[in-house]
């Protein structure tokens, strides 16, 4: 069973590795070249200033996963609206480690003044993922087709919502 926890500085090399491996070898992001561990320390710094969570899985005393939540677009008036990310080890997929750290960063939104969060899922026939949004009450809301060209084929970007709040927040 995974043990759900705030990332800390400590944690970016691992997540880096679990990154680059889906960068060079899945259609999850459309990066073609792995960032550095040190771009990855900026990143997870830019979402942790923000007041955003940025959480890690544990299986086993290891980092088998991390899910964060970013600003969906950098404009002022979608500042209620979130992009998921959940990225998860090759070694533990379908133990669960994917559901947990979605559920918990779910939680951990819902908590906050947000209302409603995007997930936008590389890949239509990224069935994993999109089952594992299905099943966090995320709503299929469109498909973006052919928009990305990546391992020498067009990829489309799939798009998903969950309401967080039924309330406006004032």
């Amino acid at each position: 069973m995974a043990t759900i926890r705030d990332a800390t500085p400590s944690d970016v090399p691992a997540i880096h590795a679990i990154y680059a491996h889906h960068v060079l070898h899945g259609l999850a992001s459309f990066e073609e070249v792995p960032p550095t561990v040190e771009e990855m320390r900026a990143r997870f710094e830019a979402v942790r200033s923000a007041g955003k969570p940025y959480l890690v899985a544990e299986v086993d005393g290891a980092v088998a996963g991390y899910g964060y939540a970013s600003a969906y677009r950098a404009r002022s008036a979608y500042r209620y609206s979130l992009e998921n990310s959940i990225y998860v080890d090759e070694g533990v997929r379908g133990r669960g480690v994917g559901s947990a750290l979605l559920q918990a960063l779910i939680a951990r939104c819902r908590a906050g003044p947000w209302r409603q969060m995007i997930a936008i899922i590389g890949d239509s026939a990224n069935a994993a993922s999109i089952g594992l949004h299905l099943k966090a009450g995320f709503r299929h809301v469109g498909v973006l087709e052919r928009v990305g060209f990546k391992h020498g084929r067009w990829v489309d970007s799939v798009l998903m919502q969950l309401e967080l709040s039924p309330e406006d927040p004032a």
